[in-house]
């Protein structure tokens, strides 16, 4: 099963870095009033690498939030 999960993630990760090397025109983004222009190729690395980035975080505290809590409830018993 863990190799499916590392191909999925592979081909996620090929289709992501194919999507930005096909697309280098230049966006506008606005954020808090200020606007800035940058390659659609570098928003959509930075997306992806922050969302790897917050998406491992969440998991990685609800899994030891998981294991302490059965912790506390296997030791109470």
């Amino acid at each position: 099963m863990r190799w499916i999960y590392l191909a999925v993630i592979i081909l996620f990760a090929a289709v992501t870095i194919i999507f930005a090397l096909q697309n280098f025109e230049i966006v506008t983004i606005s954020f808090l009033g200020s606007n800035a222009g940058v390659p659609l190729a570098l928003l959509v690395a930075v997306a992806y690498l922050l969302g790897a980035a917050t998406g491992g975080s969440l998991f990685a505290l609800l899994r030891r939030s998981y294991e302490g809590s059965r912790r506390s409830i296997m030791g109470s018993s």
